[in-house]
Order: C-alpha cells, then sequence, then structure tokens
C-alpha cells in the first residue's frame, strides 16, 4: 500500500463532516501524538494542517514501515480519548483516512501550499501564519519545531523566506487548480 521513498497526501474528515477538534487541547494532543510516533515509524513530515473537521498531511515514508501503523497510533489513541472527553461514542471520522500518492514533482509544491493555505481558505484566519494548527511558521522560520523537513523545502524553495514568497504571492490559475483537483476533497 504505501512505499517507500514515495510523498503521500493523507487526509480525512469527521463524520458527516462534524467536527473533530473541540479545543485547543484537543489539537496540542493529537500534535504530541504526531510527534510521539513520526520518526519511529519512518515518517517524514512535509506539511500537515488540522482544520476543525477534517486534516490534511504531506508526508513521505522513508523506510519500510507502514505510514499506516503510524495512522493507525495516532488515531485510535486520539479517537478514544475525544470520545471520552465529548461523552461520545461511535466513529469519529468518515471511514479510514484517504491517501493518494504523488507521483509529480510539481504537485509537491502546490499541495504543500493548499494544505498551508487551507485555514485561509475556509475562512477561519486571514494568513496562514495565524493558523496555530500547521507547520506553516515552521516551515517559514517563525516558530521552532521538529515535525518539518528544512531540507525539502530549501531544495524546492531555496530558503525558508522563498517557501513564503511562493505561499503568498503565487496564484494558482484555473489550470493549476483543475491539475491538483484530484488531490482534493470532494
Amino acid at each position: 500500500m504505501f512505499v517507500k521513498g514515495y510523498y503521500y497526501h493523507i487526509y480525512n474528515r469527521g463524520c458527516n463532516k462534524e467536527n473533530i477538534f473541540f479545543n485547543d487541547d484537543n489539537y496540542l494532543y493529537l500534535l504530541n501524538k504526531m510527534k510521539s510516533f513520526y520518526k519511529e515509524n519512518g515518517i517524514n513530515i512535509i506539511a500537515y494542517c488540522l482544520m476543525p473537521n477534517h486534516y490534511h498531511f504531506l508526508v513521505q515514508q522513508i523506510t519500510d514501515n507502514s505510514i499506516s501503523k503510524w495512522l493507525q497510533k495516532v488515531f485510535v489513541g486520539y479517537s478514544q480519548a475525544v470520545n471520552k472527553q465529548q461523552d461520545r461514542s461511535g466513529t469519529l471520522f468518515e471511514g479510514r483516512p484517504k491517501h493518494i500518492p504523488i507521483e509529480k514533482e510539481e504537485y509537491l509544491t502546490h499541495l504543500m501550499r493548499y494544505i498551508h493555505n487551507n485555514p485561509v481558505a475556509a475562512n477561519l484566519v486571514s494568513s496562514p501564519n495565524k493558523w496555530l494548527f500547521s507547520n506553516y511558521l515552521e516551515c517559514i522560520g517563525k516558530r521552532n519545531g521538529s515535525m518539518f523537513d528544512k531540507n525539502f523545502i530549501k531544495q524546492r524553495f531555496g530558503s525558508l523566506e522563498g517557501y513564503e514568497k511562493f505561499l503568498t504571492e503565487y496564484q494558482v490559475g484555473k489550470s493549476m487548480e483543475g491539475k491538483i483537483e484530484k488531490y482534493l476533497f470532494d
């Protein structure tokens, strides 16, 4: 299913499009779970964004361990904790996480921009640097954190500042939107 060296867009949303995060502590709990397991499971995190009712990850599998093991460790525990906290039962998510292998280099950078711009597109914030629950601030050097690949950014954008410029100045044309459409939610 997951292949060593490949990049994947992984995403899911709440059952019936309902929230999966109910307060800031929920976001922080999930981030802590992600951080606890990503290295031991051979995951390279490129971009992530946690939204009130869904999430997006752009990750690379760098060992023979499977991304699915990492996802299971992160989300089974998270679902159980949220269900207990919210005094709810049943599924929190709309099935298993969806994943799409990224086969073209050009999609990597545009998908990364899409992920980090998601809170702006949803009108939650006016700029991606105001959304605390993504790794955008790490990717532009404005917050210390370990869940991002500095080398990935430098190789593709020249510098952290180069990525910030790409995100803030680049406007996806209609032709690119159509090309990356298969990587987005329906």
